[in-house]
């Protein structure tokens, strides 16, 4: 493996890094209170991944297994006790646990422990998964044929 080919061409730098501080207001919160920071999207960082902070209240709750065709996803957990379905069994990963998921990978997480938990969601490559994000809440309202199609065109696939 190498280096992929350059994408900056300048002689000298530039300055362009971006700082969220900690105390940044989440950018979606759901009706059961879990908070969903979008500290990296697709959309800034051409392309390359996305980065989200899940923090989950004590009610359980998280997606069943699942796979994605185009993206791989992973898992690190900064606080409580968050259940990782690993493609085989569910796996109680704990702050500092990292599980990468390829493409293709089943996978799916829950919040069983009746307290409070927090993890990074990484996405690579960047897939705009804010409107996934978004529109989950909308899914009682949507037709089977409306519903298949959001899990598609967000590249969901649900065993």
């Amino acid at each position: 493996m190498s280096y992929p080919a350059p994408r900056y061409r300048g002689r000298n730098g530039e300055v362009s890094a971006s700082v969220r501080p900690d105390d940044t207001k989440p950018d979606l919160t759901y009706a059961a209170g879990t908070a969903v920071h979008y500290l990296a999207t697709g959309a800034t960082t051409n392309g390359q991944f996305g980065l989200y902070r899940w923090e989950m209240g004590p009610n359980p709750g998280g997606p069943d297994p699942h796979f994605h065709r185009s993206i791989s996803e992973s898992f690190y957990v900064l606080n409580g006790t968050v259940a990782i379905y690993d493609g085989r069994e569910w796996v109680d990963a704990e702050p500092g646990d990292w599980v990468h998921v390829p493409e293709g990978g089943i996978h799916g997480f829950k919040n069983n422990s009746g307290a409070p938990a927090s993890m990074l969601l990484h996405f690579a490559p960047g897939a705009p998964r804010e409107g996934y994000f978004e529109g989950l809440p909308a899914l009682g309202d949507m037709t089977d044929e409306e519903r298949a199609a959001f899990f598609v065109e967000h590249d969901t696939f649900w065993l």
